[in-house]
C-alpha cells in the first residue's frame, strides 16, 4: 500500500490549479522558540487553503460520464472552495452542503466560484449525512473531504514539495488534523522517502477524534466538537486516514483556543498574513512541542494550511492571544476593606504592568478584585499568586479558566440580594438566526433569568452565561429542559469566581 500511495502522489494532477507554495522561515518566532521554524504556506493558494489539491486530484480522475452528472461535497468551507474551483475548471456542476455554522466568508467564496450551496445542520457530520441523501437522489458523485485515496494523494504533494524544497535535516513536520486527509497524505510520502523525519499531528483539545482513536486502537466518534477551529471540527476521522495515521504518525499534540490565537498572532507578526484557527494549528503544535521537549537548534516545519478567517473573529483572537502567548495572567484577589490595603496590594504587584482591573464595593469587610497582569512566562503567574497570598491576600489564579476569561471579567461587581436559588450555566449554540430565541422560548415561564451575558465574538457559535432562578421542586424539569435543548452546556453554579463576584449577596 505504501508504494501505491507513493505512485499516486508522484502522479497526482494538482498543478493545473495549485501552485508549489513557498517554504518560508518565521524569523521572529524561530528566535523565540530557539529552533528554526519553516512555514509551508498553503494559505497562499488561490482558495487560501490546501484543499484544492485533493479535491482537484479526485475530480480530475473521474470519468467523463461522472463529470457530466456533476459532483457533490460536504464541507465546513475550505474543501468546498476546492471542489468549487475544480468544478469550474472542469466545467461540471457542483453542489456543496455546508453546516449552518460555516463562516460567511467561506459561503460567499464558494458561491462566487459558481457552486450551489445548501446549508444544513450544525456540524460537518450533519452536512455529510444530508449530502449523501442528495447524492442518492440526484445521481451526483460524492467528493469526500478527506477519506478518499485520490484526495489523500493530492494532499500528499505537500510532503513531496517540502522534501524537495528543504533537503537538509528536518526534525519534525507538524500537520493539523480534522478528518486526517492532510496528515495521511503528507505522512505516506515523507515516511517512505525520509523515514527519520517525525510526523506530528496537531488537534484542538475539544476536537481530538484522531488522538482518541489512535490511543483506543479504533475509530472513536465524539459526541460534540469545539467550533472555534471550524476547519478541523470533525466528530469521526476517516477509515483510510485512520489506517495511514496508525502506520505513519509518530504522535499528536493537543492545543487549546488560547494557543491557537497566539499562533495566529505569531504568524501575523512574521508574515503580515492572518491564518484561520485551523491554519495556525500546526504552528501552535510546533511551539508546544518545542517547549515540552526542551528542543534547541532543530529545524521544524509547520503547514500553514488555511487563511479563510472571518474578520469579525479577530477581536476575540486579539483578546485571547496575550494569554495564549503566556503574556497575561488573570486573578481574583480578595482585599480587606481597610485603609492601606490597596497600597499594599499595589506594592505586592510591584512594577509589573496591570492589563485589567475591575472592582466594585460590595461588602463592608472585604473587596473582590479582578485583575490582569502582564507576564513573560506561565510560571510568573504562579509566582505572582504565591506573592499575593504571602502578603495576606486570598488569591485565585484564573489564567486557565474559561468562564473567567469569557464572561466574569465583563461582569465583575454584579452581586445582588435578589439572586436567590440562582443556577449558573454556560452554553454554546450555533450562531445563526433563531438560536437565541430557541433557547429563551424553550424555558419555563416560571424560571426567572437573573443574569445574562452574551458577547458576539465573530465566531460561528455563540457563548452565553445565564443565571436562572429555578424553584427547588422544578429541578428535574430544568434537567429535562437542558437535555432537550441540544446545546452544549456546563453547570458553573459552584465556580469560585462566580461566588466571589456575582453570587447572591446578603440582603
Amino acid at each position: 500500500m505504501t508504494a501505491h500511495y507513493l505512485k499516486r502522489i508522484l502522479t497526482a494532477r494538482v498543478y493545473d490549479v495549485a501552485r508549489e507554495s513557498p517554504l518560508d522561515e518565521a524569523p521572529q518566532l524561530s528566535a523565540r522558540i530557539g529552533n528554526r521554524l519553516l512555514l509551508k504556506r498553503e494559505d497562499m493558494q488561490d482558495v487560501f487553503s490546501f484543499k484544492l489539491r485533493g479535491a482537484y486530484n479526485k475530480m480530475a480522475n473521474l470519468s467523463a460520464e461522472q463529470i457530466a452528472r456533476g459532483v457533490i461535497a460536504a464541507s465546513a468551507g475550505n474543501h468546498a472552495q476546492g471542489v468549487a474551483l475544480a468544478a469550474s475548471r472542469l466545467g461540471c456542476r457542483a453542489v456543496i452542503v455546508m453546516p449552518v455554522t460555516t463562516p460567511q466568508v467561506k459561503i460567499d467564496a464558494v458561491r462566487a466560484r459558481g457552486a450551489e450551496v445548501v446549508l444544513q445542520g450544525d456540524s460537518y457530520s450533519d452536512a455529510h449525512a444530508h449530502a449523501l441523501t442528495v447524492q442518492a437522489r440526484e445521481g451526483l458523485t460524492f467528493v469526500h473531504p478527506f477519506d478518499d485515496p485520490d484526495v489523500i494523494a493530492g494532499n500528499g504533494t505537500i510532503g513531496m514539495e517540502i522534501l524537495r524544497q528543504h533537503q537538509a535535516p528536518i526534525h519534525a513536520i507538524f500537520v493539523a488534523i480534522g478528518g486526517g486527509g492532510l496528515i495521511a497524505g503528507v505522512a505516506a510520502y515523507v515516511k517512505q522517502v525520509r523515514p527519520e523525519i517525525r510526523i506530528i499531528g496537531v488537534q484542538a483539545t475539544d476536537s481530538d477524534a484522531m488522538d482518541r482513536s489512535l490511543k483506543a486502537g479504533r475509530r472513536v466518534a465524539l459526541a460534540d466538537v469545539g467550533l472555534f477551529s471550524d476547519g478541523t471540527a470533525v466528530k469521526q476521522v476517516g477509515e483510510e486516514t485512520f489506517r495511514l495515521c496508525c502506520q505513519y504518525v509518530d504522535e499528536i499534540v493537543l492545543v487549546d483556543t488560547d494557543q491557537l490565537c497566539a499562533a495566529i498572532k505569531d504568524v501575523f507578526q512574521d508574515t503580515r498574513s492572518i491564518l484561520e484557527p485551523a491554519g495556525a494549528m500546526a504552528i501552535a503544535g510546533a511551539k508546544a512541542y518545542a517547549e515540552r521537549e526542551g528542543l534547541r537548534d532543530e529545524t521544524l516545519v509547520a503547514i500553514a494550511c488555511g487563511a479563510n478567517m472571518n474578520f469579525d473573529r479577530l477581536r476575540f483572537v486579539s483578546e485571547r492571544a496575550e494569554i495564549g502567548e503566556q503574556r497575561e495572567a488573570v486573578f481574583a484577589v480578595t482585599i480587606p476593606e481597610e485603609k492601606g490595603s490597596f497600597r499594599r496590594f499595589c506594592e505586592t504587584v510591584g512594577a509589573r504592568n496591570v492589563t485589567e482591573f475591575n472592582y466594585r464595593i460590595a461588602d463592608a469587610r472585604q473587596a473582590h478584585v479582578f485583575v490582569g497582569i502582564q507576564i513573560q512566562r506561565r510560571n510568573d503567574a504562579i509566582d505572582i499568586a504565591n506573592g499575593l497570598r504571602a502578603a495576606g491576600f486570598a488569591t485565585l489564579d484564573l489564567t486557565d479558566d474559561e468562564l473567567a476569561k469569557l464572561h466574569i471579567r465583563h461582569l465583575v461587581g454584579g452581586h445582588s440580594p435578589l439572586a436567590r436559588d440562582e443556577l449558573l450555566y454556560r452554553f454554546e449554540f450555533p450562531e445563526r438566526p433563531g438560536a437565541l430565541m430557541k433557547f429563551l422560548s424553550s424555558m419555563s415561564p416560571n424560571w426567572n433569568i437573573s443574569l445574562f451575558h452574551y458577547r458576539n465574538h465573530g465566531a460561528d457559535y455563540g457563548r452565553i452565561l445565564v443565571g436562572i432562578q429555578v424553584p427547588e421542586g422544578e429541578k428535574q424539569d430544568f434537567r429535562n429542559f437542558l437535555s432537550g435543548l441540544g446545546y452544549a452546556h456546563q453547570d458553573e453554579s459552584q465556580h469560585p469566581a462566580y461566588r466571589l463576584f456575582l453570587g447572591a449577596s446578603e440582603a
